[in-house]
Formats: structure tokens, C-alpha cells, sequence
């Protein structure tokens, strides 16, 4: 019983752990210029310029 509470204990943080791993990973990237212009133009844009 307590190995098992155990092992869903340690699945649950190395989940955590990878989300937040990725999630400073992406804050820290640095912004390029396309990836900016994509943001921007998902919904503004018109759909024949969307490619």
C-alpha cells in the first residue's frame, strides 16, 4: 500500500517536473520575429494570407 502511494507520488512530480521544465524553457527562448508575427496574425488576418 505505501509502496504504491509512493509510486503515484513520484509519477505526479516528475509530471510537474517535466510541465515546468518546459514551461522555462519556452520563457526563456528568445522571441523571433516569425514566431511574433504568428501570434499576431492568427485571428487578424485574412485567410488567404494564412499559409
Amino acid at each position: 500500500m505505501l509502496a504504491r502511494r509512493f509510486t503515484i507520488v513520484c509519477l505526479l512530480m516528475s509530471l510537474f517536473g517535466m510541465f515546468f521544465a518546459i514551461l522555462v524553457a519556452e520563457v526563456g527562448r528568445p522571441v523571433r520575429s516569425w514566431d511574433k508575427a504568428t501570434r499576431l496574425c492568427r485571428l487578424a488576418c485574412p485567410t488567404n494570407l494564412r499559409h
